[in-house]
């Protein structure tokens, strides 16, 4: 779909300039990442070097015991070829600890507990740092819900947030990302076999061209199917869409006087 498609060297400037802006607003020193070894988070790692240079970047690797080895070494490689200083947090013992105490605790929730947990340990590298937590969520997975809360959908700056997942792979191109990165099957290692797409329930190429033409284009139900589209699956894009806005939203907060923290209220120059 040729509308679909970015311009990938215009894309990228923006973004490192987004990126190179956003830490010198906030006169932190150093941007943290999480390295998983995949295609989002290798994209992210190299906007940031070129954003503030490869010593003003570090990336944290967090596996646990069900992890995929392969994910790790793929990380460590790729911290390496980055020229990033990188640290290795097995955080097994943290999250064990916790399981240790419930009985019962579905697959789901572990993965959730283990997302939070990873965020947490950015959050502390990036206090010790005096640095900013560098997100790697894209647009598809804002769209469809598929983060969580607190956990991965956490940051304090995101370059990838209004980019589809292909259309991060365009850029990843660009960019020259190692090819075995690129064509991984995309997961977030949550639990053992798991993957972004079987999960889902959807090929990224299928649902980001459902969501494009229904919310880029605003195509209806109609238009949709004459695209060749399965009904089935536009209602299911739909419903995942709706029920997810709150994760979207942020954290719900009541409004009771005229300056709102944060979106009235802005700091005076001259304070």
């Amino acid at each position: 779909m040729k509308l679909f498609r970015i311009n990938p060297t215009e894309v990228s400037e923006q973004l490192v300039s987004f990126l190179n802006d956003g830490l010198k607003a906030t006169g932190r020193a150093k941007y943290v990442i999480g390295l998983s070894g995949g295609l989002d988070s290798t994209v992210c790692a190299v906007l940031g070097i070129k954003a503030v240079g490869a010593k003003n970047v570090f990336g944290v690797i967090m596996p646990y015991a069900t992890s995929s080895v392969s994910s790790q070494e793929d990380a460590i490689d790729i911290s390496k070829r980055l020229g990033i200083e990188s640290a290795v947090i097995n955080i097994s013992p943290i999250a064990d600890a916790y399981f240790k105490m419930k009985t019962g605790i579905e697959t789901l929730r572990k993965g959730n507990f283990l997302a939070r947990v990873r965020m947490a340990v950015l959050y502390d590298y990036a206090a010790k740092f005096h640095g900013l937590v560098l997100g790697t969520s894209n647009k598809t997975e804002a769209l469809l819900g598929y983060g969580t809360i607190h956990g991965d959908a956490a940051w304090d700056i995101n370059p990838l947030w209004d980019l589809y997942k292909t259309q991060v792979r365009d850029l990843a191109d660009y960019l020259k990302i190692p090819r075995n990165i690129i064509d991984k099957i995309p997961t977030a290692d949550l639990w053992e076999g798991q993957t972004d797409e079987g999960e889902l329930g959807f090929t990224y190429e299928r649902i980001d061209r459902i969501l494009y033409l229904m919310i880029e284009l605003g195509y209806d139900l109609k238009r949709l199917t004459d695209e060749g589209l399965q009904e089935s699956e536009i209602m299911r894009a739909r419903q995942l869409v709706k029920k997810n806005q709150f994760k979207r939203s942020g954290p719900a907060v009541a409004r009771l006087f005229k300056q709102y923290p944060g979106c009235d209220f802005v700091v005076p120059g001259d304070w």
